[in-house]
């Protein structure tokens, strides 16, 4: 499709999240605004009819066409947000309206490409779209995704993941993210940092970025877990190394994987990876250390080590995130 044609179709409905709706086209607009050359992209809200709707914040948002209007043509991008309702007990269900879901399926048919952002992804998996892809969510209905569609390779880590021509975005503020990726992918990355600098966000996020750091993991329920993750952590400049924790911890080797496994999702060996990544990346963003300083104090040892670690961990090396995250 040729520049004037970028037309992005917003699903709307009722309760849905606000900031879903409002912050990919704030991107989008900038677009128009750093390039006198580019026509950039039309943004239309698409409901059920032309009633305001009411969201999950309380603002009420007026629709620019109806599904059935937009439907008819050609659509660049469909935008899928996401609403979710709360129990008494405070769980996080997702909504997935079959109205909705099924309007989404006719639109996605009319798309070159399409986008969910936050919990949207339940709308796209209920509508078939993500059958047999990779794709992510906000990490509190991760599990509820992977439970309802079996077929959806569900990444709960990542702030966004493309899989072919649709796109799947975390939670809440990824959806800033989300949308100067789609920027990126259509007037290129040169674009795109210039939009994320009007938006005053310090950087492009890269997708591989995790939704969460190490220390903000669920804690787990077994003391003597908690106690070796503590020991990690005052100790990730030595080896580490399983028998090592295994005897920390005094229990065999075997047995400690398998409590690893149950109580964090990952082997001793990933997650002192993953806790020694978490460290580095803390030192790239607040000092101004080398790689090898930062790499023996990690207990990575050499500096391709912590390279190939960042790469695994953060798809992203080492130097690229100090020049995008350094504070």
């Amino acid at each position: 499709m040729d520049e004037v044609s970028r037309l992005i179709v917003v699903v709307l409905f009722e309760g849905v999240d606000l900031l879903d709706v409002t912050g990919p086209p704030e991107v989008f607009s900038l677009v128009q605004r750093e390039s006198r050359d580019l026509t950039g992209y039309r943004v239309r809200l698409a409901a059920a009819t032309m009633e305001p709707v009411t969201t999950a914040a309380g603002v009420r948002v007026l629709p620019d066409t109806t599904f059935a209007e937009a439907v008819a043509g050609p659509i660049d991008t469909l935008l899928v947000p996401g609403a979710v309702v709360v129990d008494e007990e405070r769980r996080v269900h997702p909504v997935a309206d079959p109205a909705v879901v099924d309007w989404v399926r006719r639109l996605a048919g009319r798309s070159r490409r399409v986008a969910s952002v936050c919990v949207g992804a339940h709308l796209l998996a209920a509508a078939g779209l993500l059958d047999g892809k990779r794709a992510t969510t906000h990490w509190s209905t991760a599990q509820r995704l992977a439970a309802d569609f079996p077929a959806v390779e569900v990444d709960a880590d990542p702030i966004f993941i493309r899989s072919g021509e649709v796109w799947t975005g975390a939670g809440i503020s990824a959806c800033l993210d989300l949308a100067l990726a789609l920027v990126a992918e259509d007037f290129g990355e040169t674009m795109a940092l210039r939009v994320a600098r009007q938006l005053v966000m310090y950087l492009k996020r890269p997708g591989g970025q995790s939704q969460f750091s190490v220390p903000l993991e669920p804690v787990s329920t077994t003391r003597r877990i908690e106690e070796l993750r503590l020991h990690i952590q005052r100790n990730l400049d030595q080896p580490l190394t399983v028998p090592e924790l295994a005897a920390q911890a005094h229990v065999g080797e075997r047995q400690l994987t398998r409590i690893f496994k149950q109580e964090l999702g990952l082997t001793p060996s990933a997650y002192v990876e993953s806790a020694r990544v978490e460290r580095a990346r803390q030192q790239l963003e607040s000092t101004d250390a080398t790689l090898e300083r930062i790499a023996g104090s990690c207990g990575f040892g050499t500096t391709d080590t912590l390279v190939r670690a960042f790469r695994r961990v953060l798809d992203s090396t080492p130097t690229e995130y100090r020049q995008r995250f350094r504070l």
